[in-house]
């Protein structure tokens, strides 16, 4: 499954914390990059990103709903997204060249 690497951050990040983990420690991932957004645009591309990862079913969401809009405070990990967090690790884990 392709992710991008916010979306590789918010897994990894939930598999470490376990939970309900709030929403808000996800913007750290921009601090530690060269190319920040606008405060105006952070909360929409996290907001997104959450979001879709909700959509391919890696998340549980948790918040409030008006008639118009959900507004998402808090998320949870599914069975299918610690599947993925798995797979992430391994993928980062390189085995040594060794010569035989």
């Amino acid at each position: 499954m392709l992710l991008s690497r916010l979306q590789e951050y918010i897994l990894l990040e939930l598999s470490q914390k376990g939970g309900r983990v709030d929403r808000k420690i996800f913007r750290t991932f921009y601090e530690t990059q060269n190319k920040k957004p606008k405060q105006e645009y952070l909360e929409h591309i996290i907001t997104q990103s959450i979001e879709r990862l909700i959509d391919r079913e890696l998340l549980t969401g948790f918040g409030r709903r008006t008639p118009h809009k959900w507004f998402i405070t808090h998320v949870g990990l599914t069975l299918v997204g610690a599947k993925i967090v798995k797979e992430i690790y391994q993928r980062r884990q390189r085995k040594l060249p060794f010569r035989r």
